[in-house]
């Protein structure tokens, strides 16, 4: 387990705003009968948990920046570090009451990522992570997995939905892909699609159309796990590209060449 005070200060402020999101998610079910629906109280479940992390990560390092979902970039005095913070990641899940939703959490110093948490409220389940001090999942060492064979693999994605993404180049990709693995899974979080690669539930994962918030964190838990990760066009920047796969290095490389193959 990593007892730096860095991530004692990360991991205080996801747990206070977690608590807060839990309590929203027990609202939600009783919110899907009313005919306004829960995507109001939804959005401000999103930015009432926001709002709690940025005042606990304020108080503790005063001075760094913050990229943040809801409320956009903040320009700390401190201009070598920046949070990149996702309060609730999985929102369309969430909204549903389906378990299955992050807080995610990354600390970006001098354009690299050195420290990231994510935490599933659901499950309990505290995925961290420093540079150079490994990835762990509640106080166990994780690793990506080892397999080397695509057709052994089960391969997460995400999806394009109403007025978002490029459609057409997702069925490519998506065919070119699931004519090759042993199975693909679509869970709606990314972060939890990074740490689930990270600790080898997945054998590798790859979308478009993300933000930093969304996979800062992830980013390090993946290389922190013996993994690879770049965009999904195979380039080395990730978390201001918008796009990610990642995987052990066979299949992160497989991934990439089945990925070319469907941009033609």
């Amino acid at each position: 387990m990593i007892r730096s005070p860095l991530m004692t200060v990360m991991t205080d402020a996801v747990m206070k705003a977690s608590r807060s999101l839990k309590r929203d998610f027990g609202e939600v079910e009783n919110l899907q009968v009313s005919r306004k629906g829960p995507g109001d109280f939804v959005s401000a479940a999103d930015r009432k948990a926001e709002k709690i992390l940025r005042e606990a990560l304020e108080k503790a390092r005063p001075g760094y920046g913050f990229v943040m979902e809801e409320s956009g970039i903040v320009v700390g005095t401190d201009q070598s570090h920046r949070w990149h913070i996702d309060p609730l990641d999985g929102t369309t899940n969430f909204l549903h009451g389906l378990p299955q939703f992050a807080i995610s959490v990354g600390l970006e110093r001098d354009g690299q990522v050195v420290a990231g948490v994510i935490y599933d409220p659901a499950k309990d389940e505290l995925f961290i992570a420093e540079k150079g001090k490994g990835a762990y999942l509640n106080n166990r060492r994780i690793r990506v997995a080892a397999r080397n064979e695509l057709v052994d693999a089960v391969v997460a994605c995400g999806l394009p939905h109403i007025g978002k993404g490029d459609h057409g180049l997702f069925l490519r990709e998506a065919a070119s892909v699931m004519g090759n693995v042993g199975g693909m899974r679509r869970l709606g979080a990314a972060a939890l699609d990074l740490a689930y690669v990270a600790c080898g539930r997945m054998d590798a994962y790859w979308e478009r159309g993300l933000h930093s918030w969304d996979v800062a964190a992830g980013i390090l838990m993946i290389r922190e796990a013996g993994g690879y990760i770049s965009d999904a066009d195979g380039g080395s920047d990730p978390l201001n590209k918008g796009s990610v796969a990642c995987g052990n290095e066979i299949m992160h490389r497989e991934l990439l060449k089945l990925l070319k193959k469907a941009k033609g």
